[in-house]
């Protein structure tokens, strides 16, 4: 694991840390809605560079140690949801993206997003085809609003959720909202949550970022008939008791996206699971595998991973 670096793109400083063999084919991994490059958690990343990748994961904007828009207006995400135009875009967030793949040195990665992140990682695929190897959407959706709707108490919860005003009402916010999102078919470990959120906290907690990447969210179009355009390998991953993103997002996307397979895990929420971890890799490595042959037309066998 290295430490973590920071890039510039698109105007912004991005911090990001790395995992594995810096030859090695290489993973970028794009964080959801207010939540740190730590939600893809060390070991995760760890076991994913020991399948034989390299892989990235960073801090999106207003979030983290990331360049926080501070002189932007705190984000309104209903009026966003009505029509009216956020801070910014998730178009921006994917060429944020976009222009941290060229920091990183390479031409293109493969890219594993989730919730909002799997958006994010859409509009990158559609927008800058050429920087994604292949495309992994967890946990997401199409941007319809007809498909993967939060359950009514979620979705209350996060328009009306007040800041916290000390890390101890932020710890304990946290741990809620996972209680309330998380996989009911496996174990919450409070304990890895608490710490996160804890060095969350630290590394900067900020409700007005969070609010502005909640309107972009909002405020973003359908993208139904845009996947159609989509000619990488695509793997979506859903938990089929998602309370927060629902089933039929994840469905809708494999729908959208011509050959995109879909795997469903029963009892998993809208988190990572520990004990899905290793089923995860091998499906993101059988997605790369798959990218990888085909960019090199079978001229030469594939990089490792």
């Amino acid at each position: 694991m290295d430490d973590v670096r920071t890039a510039a793109a698109n105007g912004l400083t991005l911090a990001y840390q790395s995992f594995g063999d810096p030859h090695a084919v290489p993973i970028l991994l794009v964080m959801g809605l207010g939540t740190q490059m730590l939600g893809w958690p060390a070991e995760f990343c760890q076991l994913l560079a020991d399948a034989g990748h390299r892989v990235t994961r960073f801090d999106n904007r207003d979030v983290g140690l990331s360049t926080h828009l501070d002189d932007l207006p705190r984000g309104q995400p209903v009026a966003a949801f009505f029509g009216r135009t956020p801070p910014y875009l998730l178009a921006d967030m994917a060429q944020d993206t976009a222009e941290l793949i060229s920091a990183l040195g390479h031409d293109s990665m493969h890219v594993v997003g989730i919730s909002m992140g799997g958006c994010i990682s859409q509009v990158l695929t559609l927008e800058y085809p050429t920087r994604v190897r292949s495309l992994t959407s967890m946990s997401s959706t199409t941007g319809s609003r007809r498909v993967g709707r939060p359950r009514l108490d979620i979705a209350r919860r996060m328009v009306t959720q007040k800041p916290a005003r000390t890390k101890e009402e932020a710890i304990e916010s946290g741990l809620a909202n996972w209680r309330q999102t998380g996989s009911p078919g496996y174990p919450f470990d409070e304990d890895r949550q608490r710490r996160r959120v804890s060095e969350s906290w630290d590394r900067r907690y900020d409700p007005a970022g969070n609010a502005r990447q909640f309107a972009a969210l909002l405020a973003a179009p359908d993208r139904t008939v845009a996947l159609a355009a989509v000619d990488v390998p695509t793997l979506v991953l859903h938990g089929e008791a998602d309370p927060l993103i629902g089933v039929t997002g994840g469905r809708a996307t494999a729908r959208a996206i011509p050959d995109a397979r879909l795997v469903t895990y029963p009892g998993m929420g809208h988190d990572l699971p520990e004990a899905l971890w290793p089923a995860f890799v091998a499906e993101i490595g059988r997605t790369v595998v798959q990218a990888e042959t085909i960019r090199f037309d079978g001229r030469t066998a594939p990089p490792a991973g």
